[in-house]
């Protein structure tokens, strides 16, 4: 089974097509019809989140910890109970390609870190084209890339038990748990072959996350990297 986590605090506006996407890849034919679950760990939440994320078929698991870390730790941990073998993990805020777990599944590793796109930048004003163009003037889109996303990562669950899971973290629980996994002597994809688009959004969840460092370099006007 695969298992598939998306956690979320107060996301109503998002969820549906955020659910929508992963159960579409959670159905693709590249996956042979193997169950897989999606499951939106609702952090905190006092909206519509729960509510919608079920109506568009996801499992939901409420907690009151308010920290990112601990929520994609304790859908890990739900997941893992019912017999998932890979846990896939993306954002309330993302929409994953209708390929983007048989993708993870097929580079044949112990785990893997994907890399995101962005769509819209409109939410940034004035900013709006001098941030997309620094962004694509200094990420890397390509195999082999440096990127860490909580938003695309996926890893078998021997290599995650292996590694000790994620740290209960506020922000870069992606980041520590793909260094724990090297510790560990896992085998990283870093593959911009499993797609996620993602929001460029000024009102950010984490603070230190890929939100907020859009929101950081777009107040500074830094120039691009040569």
């Amino acid at each position: 089974m695969i298992g598939i986590v998306i956690p979320a605090h107060n996301e109503e506006q998002l969820i549906t097509a955020a659910v929508d996407a992963a159960m579409k890849a959670a159905r693709h034919d590249r996956l042979r019809g193997e169950a897989a679950e999606v499951l939106v760990v609702l952090d905190s939440c006092h909206d519509a989140t729960g509510i919608l994320a079920a109506q568009h078929g996801a499992r939901t698991l409420p907690l009151g910890g308010r920290n990112v870390g601990f929520a994609r730790a304790a859908g890990a941990a739900a997941l893992l109970a019912l017999g998932a073998r890979w846990l896939s993990f993306t954002d309330a805020d993302s929409e994953v390609s209708d390929t983007w777990v048989a993708e993870q599944l097929s580079l044949d590793a112990d785990a893997v870190c994907g890399t995101v796109s962005v769509e819209d930048w409109s939410c940034h004003g004035d900013a709006a084209s001098w941030l997309a163009s620094h962004f694509h003037a200094t990420y890397r889109d390509t195999d082999g890339h440096c990127h860490v996303h909580g938003a695309n990562l996926g890893v078998s669950a021997a290599a995650y038990r292996r590694a000790g899971g994620f740290r209960h973290l506020r922000c870069g629980e992606d980041r520590h748990l793909v260094h724990d996994l090297a510790a560990s002597g896992a085998h990283i994809a870093w593959s911009a072959r499993p797609r996620v688009l993602t929001s460029a959004r000024r009102d950010v969840r984490a603070k230190g996350g890929f939100g907020s460092t859009l929101a950081e370099v777009a107040g500074s006007r830094r120039a691009p990297s040569p």
